[in-house]
């Protein structure tokens, strides 16, 4: 059975930082993708970042230059590092895994149950 569960998650002020963890178990994906999406109350599910098998890697606009995501093949682990945050990043976090990068959610087969980000203004 595959399982992805993210950590990380936390209340930070504004312009700090945080970093979350992905850990898939149950089969190994190291040809896959895995990414990032997060929701906010009352919004849809949006793409805040993914990375490729061979390591080539999508950010949303509104996290380029701020977030990175990096990945553990060994672990079958994802993580994003994100700096600077600011209050509009506050969200429930989602790890996901693909075939390929994508920015939408019906690209990504397999779902985490999510870690919540809370920035303080």
């Amino acid at each position: 059975q595959v399982q992805l569960v993210e950590s990380g998650g936390g209340l930070v002020q504004a312009g700090g930082s945080l970093r979350l963890s992905c850990a898939a178990s149950g089969r190994t994906f190291s040809r896959y993708t895995m990414g990032w999406f997060r929701q906010a109350p009352g919004k849809e599910r949006e793409f805040v970042a993914a990375i490729s098998w061979d390591i080539k890697t999508a950010y949303a606009d509104s996290v380029k230059g701020r977030f990175t995501i990096s990945r553990d093949i060994a672990k079958n682990t994802v993580y994003l590092r994100m700096n600077s945050l600011k209050p509009e990043d506050t969200a429930v976090y989602f790890c996901a895994v693909g075939v390929n990068i994508a920015t939408t959610t019906a690209y990504y087969d397999y779902w985490g149950q999510g870690t919540q980000v809370t920035v303080s203004s």
